[in-house]
């Protein structure tokens, strides 16, 4: 490991070389350590659960998963394609199936602030991604005026809901002083199997999970330095959609970051990030019983230097540099008892790992009273590679040849190291047309580069196949050792209407056109039954050219009726997104069909209340390489009341008011229904149905 540490931290001498290039030519103002700034949402206090239902409030779609793992959506783009930080800390999905993402390792209770930004991001929020940028904070920290640690307040929440007799409960405390603070929260939930519209139990979707954070900053009046260790555990998580479940998750990562301002012309930040994950696949449930463990270690390093100049007037210069390290072991332990699964470990991923060096600059500047101009340049090596692999046995199957002992030969006498080099670039102006309107736009070429399991899965038979893939339907996978980066080529527009007279629109058209996108291609079919809706496909990682169009609608109108209602405010939003890719016109997998929410807010005192209404459309535009379903169309009613005093905040809510029963459109196959009952076929995922929740939180 320490020859693997020494390899990415010298190169902290590329950003020593861009700041000799690039320094300020004017300072302004003396820039203090307050005035860094972070931006907050309006996330409520009372917020429990995953962090899903906190980013879905910002545009943000998910594909099913299990409770806490859900994988995020942006502009038809799922999972790796949008870059996920945690304070800052860009984690890795450990598992061949994804089944613990980035998002899974925070709970909304711990959540400070959120950022999401579809499509084109500034290339200092990160790279290696064509979709957008999901970026949470927890390190936000609350000084105080008192010279002495003390005391400053703390919480303690709890919440029921009545489907699946889900429990969430959450804890924080917090000590500070004018330069120093020290933060707990703490966050666990526990959920039995949820029942849809027709109140059928939709089997393997119970979990268990528990999240703790220690965070500690100090300062004075130009530095900052703070850390972060948190800790997970999840005992056992279902997956209905895969063909395994989680069995243990346990996770241990640190975060230093330091933060200066340079002798009053700028501002440096420093950051060191470390998670390590041991992570087991299996079964524990007879809602879908089975036997075969699998097991996965690993570790995400990486570090990160920025300064920040003020140059010229109303400009500012970045520039930064990133070394990430990331490390996995993915083994399948042999069963004594079985002829198939042993004598030996199946080795899938042995010694893999994934480097990626990157600098960057950007440039915000304000060229004309009415114009601002943001253009930035990212410049990132990645180097994959792993060691030699090794099947069960080689021992014919069935009489038929062993695919897998033929894989891992082919496979170890291949070249297994590739390096590739990634150019963003992205170019966005926002132009002030008066005080009530504006227009935005942008155009970027991203790029991403293949995950370790899109490359280095090698298995071809169809138990080791369908051990792979994140994407919920059933089918068998194998990666490609070949595969190039994707490169996506985007432009967009919005404009945005604020009226003196308290409404608001906007409206954001965008096009992606993707160069080589890692897509897939049918190489086999298998079946496991003797009825023929047991088919599925064996699909191999290949690179393919694609687009996607859509537009995002939002409106808005506030009333104050200074009177019994109070204050009043409707708020709704459309979206539609088209994916196919070039060769065919066929779709793309998992495109979300239009859908739309309408919702009404109600605030009167210490009152507050909120009705919503979403529709989505069929979804008749489906993948035939993925056997994707259509789903119909559906909609949902949802209400949600609380009432605040200075200590205490009651909640209580009814989510599917009327118990609709529909299928989740991005929730993928349900494999544990198909289990228990072949003779219906692979169906998609159903919703939850109707859920009374009841919440309470006291601050103190």
């Amino acid at each position: 490991m320490s020859r693997h540490l020494r390899s990415i931290f010298p190169l902290s001498v590329i950003a020593l070389t861009l700041v000799g290039m690039a320094s300020p030519l004017a300072a302004k103002e003396p820039i203090k350590i307050d005035e860094i700034i972070q931006i907050k949402t309006t996330k409520p206090e009372s917020a429990l659960g995953d962090a899903s239902q906190l980013l879905k409030e910002q545009g943000v779609d998910f594909s099913a998963a299990g409770g806490v793992s859900a994988l995020p959506v942006l502009n038809g783009m799922m999972g790796d394609r949008i870059k996920v930080s945690i304070d800052g800390n860009e984690l890795t999905a450990s598992c061949a199936n994804q089944m613990n993402p980035p998002l899974s390792y925070v709970s909304s209770s711990q959540i400070e602030v959120t950022q999401v930004i579809a499509g084109i991001s500034p290339v200092r929020m990160g790279g290696d991604n064509i979709a957008g940028v999901i970026r949470v904070d927890q390190i936000n920290p609350n000084f105080t005026d008192s010279q002495e640690l003390s005391w400053n307040k703390g919480y303690l929440a709890a919440e029921y809901q009545s489907n699946a007799s889900h429990w969430l409960t959450s804890a924080g405390a917090e000590w500070s002083s004018h330069d120093l603070t020290i933060q707990y929260q703490g966050a666990y939930e526990d959920a039995k199997s949820y029942d849809d519209g027709n109140g059928n139990r939709v089997l393997d979707t119970l979990y268990r999970a528990q999240n703790h954070s220690l965070i500690g900053s100090w300062k004075d009046s130009e530095q900052q330095l703070s850390f972060k260790v948190n800790h997970q555990s999840i005992p056992f998580q279902g997956f209905a959609n895969q063909y395994m479940d989680m069995t243990d998750n346990q996770s241990t990562g640190v975060i230093l970051r330091y933060q200066s301002s340079l002798n009053n012309e700028g501002k440096f930040q420093a950051q060191l990030n470390w998670q390590g994950v041991k992570h087991e696949m299996g079964f524990f449930t007879q809602e879908k019983p089975g036997m075969m463990p699998m097991l996965t270690d690993a570790d995400d390093f990486s570090y990160k230097l920025e300064w920040q100049w003020p140059i010229l007037d109303g400009a500012t210069l970045y520039v930064g540099q990133e070394s990430f390290l990331y490390q996995l072991d993915d083994y399948w332990p042999a069963l004594e008892s079985s002829a198939m699964m042993g004598p030996n470990d199946y080795l899938n991923i042995n010694d893999g790992e994934r480097r990626r060096i990157a600098a960057y600059t950007e440039l915000d500047w304000q060229p004309a009273k009415q114009w601002q101009l943001s253009s930035g340049v990212r410049i990132e090596q990645v180097h994959t590679d792993t060691g030699a692999v090794q099947p069960y046995n080689r021992m014919p199957m069935m009489g038929m040849p062993n695919a897998d002992a033929a894989a891992a030969d082919e496979f170890n006498a291949s070249n297994r190291s590739q390096s590739d080099w990634l150019i963003d670039l992205t170019l966005t102006a926002l132009y002030t047309i008066d005080s009530n309107q504006s227009l935005e736009f942008g155009i970027a070429t991203k790029n991403r580069a293949p995950n370790l399991y899109e490359r280095y899965s090698w298995g071809r038979g169809v138990m080791a196949t369908t051990m792979i893939g994140w994407f919920g339907d059933a089918n068998g996978y194998v990666g490609n050792i070949d595969l190039k980066p994707e490169t996506a080529h985007t432009l967009s527009a919005s404009y945005a209407y604020n009226s003196d007279n308290n409404w608001d629109f906007s409206i954001s058209p965008y096009y992606t056109q993707i160069s080589d996108a890692i897509d897939a291609e049918v190489i086999g079919q298998f079946n496991r039954s003797d009825i023929p809706t047991g088919q599925r496909n064996i699909l191999q990682m290949v690179n393919e050219d694609a687009e996607l169009i859509g537009v995002n609608i939002n409106a808005g109108k506030s009333w104050n009726t200074s009177g019994l209602l109070g204050l009043l405010s409707l708020q709704g939003s459309v979206s539609y997104t088209r994916g196919e890719r070039d060769i065919d016109e066929q779709p793309l997998y998992q495109i979300k069909p239009l859908n739309s929410v309408l919702s009404l807010h109600q605030e009167n005192g210490n009152w507050l209340q909120s009705l919503s209404w979403e529709w989505v459309a069929k979804k008749d535009r489906v993948d035939p390489r993925r056997l994707e379903n259509m789903t119909d169309s559906y909609h949902l009613v949802n209400w949600q009341g609380q009432y605040k005093w200075p200590q205490l905040t009651l909640t209580l809510g009814v989510t599917n008011l009327f118990d609709t029963f529909y299928q989740q459109p991005l929730g993928g196959v349900n494999i544990a229904q198909y289990n228990n009952n072949p003779e219906q076929g692979f169906n998609n995922i159903a919703g939850a149905g109707r859920s009374v929740n009841f919440g309470i939180r006291y601050s103190f």
